[in-house]
C-alpha cells in the first residue's frame, strides 16, 4: 500500500433527477445538494463522497455526460478573461493592503513608536508576533466559517473590520492596548490567504492556479513598494499627530473602503455568480473536470477532517509554512531597521524598500510563468521551481551574515536577494490547492498550512536581538537554517507525491479499460477527497 493510500470505501452511486435540475441563473446553495437515487438502468451516474452528497457544481448538470460537453475554445478563452476581471483585481489590491499592513509596524518603528509608547526589551518583537497569535487562534474557526458562508461577503466583512482595527491602533497609548489590537487584527486577517486559495481553486484549473496565485501575490511586492511611497509621504506630514499615527489611520481607512468594495463586488462561486450567464457558468465549472478537485461544498464532512489529520502531506505543508515564514517574520518587521543600519536616513530607508518590492514582484511573475511553460509540456516542475527560487535567498542571507559592514552597497544587494522567497511560497500555496480534494479537507489543509505560517511569523522576530542590531547575526542565521530545512522538506514531498502517482497508475493500468478508461466525468464533482478518488493525480 502506498503512503497516501487507504482501503477502498463503497461509493454511493447517485444521479440527479431532471425534474429537480431545471437550472436558473441564480442557484440557491440548497438546490445544489438535492440528490435522488435512481435505478441501475441509468447509463451514467455520479460518484460522490462517502456522505452521499457532492459538489455545488452538480446543480449545473443533469448527468456526467454534460460535464464532458465540448465548448468552443474561443468562447472558453472569453469566459476565462471575464473570470480574471471578476476575481483578480479584487484579490490583488486586497493582498497589497495585507502586506502594507504587515510593514506598517516596521515603518512605525522608524517613525518613533518605540519611544512614544515606551517599548522596552522584547516588547516590539512581541507586537510583531502577537498579530500572528490572533491569526493562529482564529485559523480553524474562520476556515470553517468560510465553508459555510458566502466566501466573497465573508472576506469583504473581515477586510473592513481589519481596517477599523488598524485605525484603532493609532489611539494606543501603551504596549498592552496596542498588543490587544494587534491580536484582534490578526484574527480578522486569518481568513485572508486561505480564502484567496479557496477562491482561486474554485475558479481556475490546477494548471492555471500558479499563474493566478502569482498575479495576486505579486501585489505583495507592489504593497512593499507602495508602502515605501506611503511611508515617505506620511513622514513628510507636519501635523499635530506623530507620523506613526498617520500611518495607521491612513492605511486603515483605505483597507476598510476596499473591504466594502469586495463585499459588494466579489462573487461567491462560479455556480452562483451573477456576472455569468448559465452557459458561462457551465463552461467555468466544466473546465475543472480533469483536476478532480471540484468547486465547493457547504456541508462540513467529519470524515474529511479526520482524513486531513492522518495525511502525511498535510504535516509537510505545515513544515513548509513554518520554515518558509521564519525568514518572513523577521524581514517584514526588521527589514527597515536592517536597511537603516546600513547608514541611510529614515526617509531614504523608506524609499529603499521600493526596489525590494519590485524584485519580489518580478521574481513571482518569472517563477509562475516559467513553471507554466514547462507545465504546458506536461512536466511536473513545481517543487523544482521552489528550489530554484530559494537559491537567491540562501545566497543573500549568507551575504548579510558575512559581507563586511562597511560594504554598504554589497549588503544592500544581499538584502534585496532575500526577496524571491515570496515566489517559492506562491508555489507552495499552489501545491496545497492542487493536491487536496474534498472541500472540507481543503479547508482543514489550508488552516494547517497557515498554522505553520503563523508559527514561522511568530518565531521569526525573536531571532532578531536588539543587542545585535543592526547586523542581527542570529536573525540572519535563522533565515539560512530555515531555507535549508525547506529544501529538504520540498524534496521529500516531491518523492512521496511522485511515488503515489506511480502506484495509482499501476493499479488502474491493471484494471479493465486501463488508464484511458478512467471515468473522469463521474468523479469530477463528487466532493471526494484525493485519497477517496482513484482518478485523482498529484502535481509536484
Amino acid at each position: 500500500m502506498g503512503l497516501f493510500s487507504r482501503s477502498a470505501q463503497p461509493e454511493e452511486v447517485i444521479t440527479h433527477s431532471p425534474s429537480h435540475f431545471e437550472v436558473k441563473d441564480d442557484i440557491s446553495p440548497k438546490a445544489a445538494y438535492h440528490h435522488e437515487t435512481v435505478s441501475q438502468a441509468e447509463p451514467h451516474k455520479w460518484k460522490v463522497s462517502k456522505t452521499g452528497d457532492g459538489d455545488t457544481a452538480l446543480a449545473l448538470f443533469h448527468n456526467p455526460d454534460e460535464v464532458h460537453e465540448e465548448f468552443d475554445p474561443a468562447e472558453e478563452k472569453r469566459v476565462i478573461r471575464k473570470i480574471d476581471y471578476m476575481i483578480l483585481p479584487y484579490l490583488a489590491v486586497c493582498y497589497a493592503f495585507f502586506y502594507i499592513d504587515k510593514t506598517t509596524l516596521s515603518y512605525a518603528a522608524i517613525f518613533g513608536i518605540q519611544k512614544d509608547l515606551n517599548l522596552v526589551g522584547t516588547q516590539y518583537s512581541w507586537l510583531s508576533s502577537i498579530f500572528y497569535f490572533g491569526f493562529l487562534a482564529w485559523a480553524f474557526p474562520t476556515n470553517f466559517l468560510m465553508q459555510r458562508l458566502p466566501i466573497g461577503r465573508y472576506l469583504g466583512f473581515n477586510i473592513f473590520l481589519w481596517g477599523v482595527l488598524l485605525m484603532a491602533q493609532a489611539g494606543a497609548t501603551n504596549f498592552a492596548t496596542l498588543a490587544v489590537l494587534r491580536a484582534l487584527s490578526g484574527a480578522a486577517e486569518a481568513c485572508s490567504d486561505p480564502s484567496f486559495m479557496l477562491i482561486t481553486s474554485m475558479w481556475y484549473t490546477r494548471r492555471e492556479q500558479p499563474i493566478r496565485m502569482g498575479l495576486w501575490y505579486t501585489a505583495n511586492g507592489f504593497g512593499i513598494a507602495l508602502g515605501g511611497l506611503l511611508g515617505y509621504a506620511i513622514g513628510h506630514i507636519q501635523g499635530s499627530l506623530p507620523s506613526w499615527k498617520f500611518e495607521f489611520l491612513i492605511i486603515g481607512a483605505l483597507c476598510s473602503i476596499w473591504g466594502i468594495v469586495m463585499f459588494i463586488m466579489l462573487p461567491d462561486s462560479p455556480v452562483t455568480a451573477k456576472g455569468l450567464s448559465l452557459k458561462e457558468k457551465k463552461i467555468a465549472v466544466a473546465r475543472k473536470r480533469e483536476g478532480q478537485t471540484g468547486i465547493e461544498s457547504k456541508h462540513l464532512k467529519g470524515y474529511q477532517v479526520l482524513e486531513a489529520f492522518t495525511d502525511p502531506k498535510v504535516y509537510l505543508f505545515f513544515l513548509l509554512g513554518t520554515v518558509g515564514n521564519i525568514p518572513n517574520g523577521g524581514i517584514s518587521n526588521f527589514g527597515t531597521l536592517i536597511i537603516k543600519g546600513f547608514g541611510f536616513s529614515t526617509l531614504v530607508t523608506t524609499l529603499m524598500q521600493i526596489p525590494y518590492g519590485a524584485i519580489i514582484a518580478l521574481s513571482i511573475l518569472s517563477c509562475v510563468f516559467l513553471n507554466d511553460y514547462f507545465a504546458r509540456k506536461g512536466a511536473n516542475t513545481r517543487c523544482w521551481s521552489i528550489l530554484l527560487y530559494l537559491v537567491p535567498n540562501i545566497c543573500g542571507a549568507f551575504g548579510l551574515r558575512f559581507v563586511p559592514a562597511h560594504a554598504r552597497a554589497g549588503r544592500l544587494i544581499c538584502y534585496y536577494l532575500t526577496g524571491p522567497y515570496n515566489a517559492a511560497f506562491v508555489m507552495i500555496l499552489s501545491l496545497t490547492t492542487a493536491n487536496t480534494a474534498g472541500h472540507t479537507k481543503k479547508v482543514v489543509t489550508n488552516a494547517v498550512l497557515f498554522l505553520g505560517y503563523c508559527t514561522g511569523n511568530i518565531a521569526g522576530p525573536f531571532f532578531y536581538k536588539t543587542a545585535q542590531a543592526p547586523g542581527y547575526s542570529l536573525g540572519i542565521w535563522s533565515m539560512i537554517v530555515s531555507h535549508l530545512i525547506e529544501v529538504g522538506v520540498v524534496l521529500a514531498l516531491r518523492f512521496l507525491l511522485s511515488r503515489e502517482n506511480h502506484r495509482r497508475d499501476a493499479l488502474q493500468a491493471a484494471q479493465e479499460g486501463g488508464l484511458e478508461g478512467r471515468d473522469l466525468d463521474a468523479t469530477a464533482f463528487g466532493d471526494m477527497t484525493d485519497k477517496e478518488n482513484p482518478n485523482f493525480r498529484y502535481i509536484y
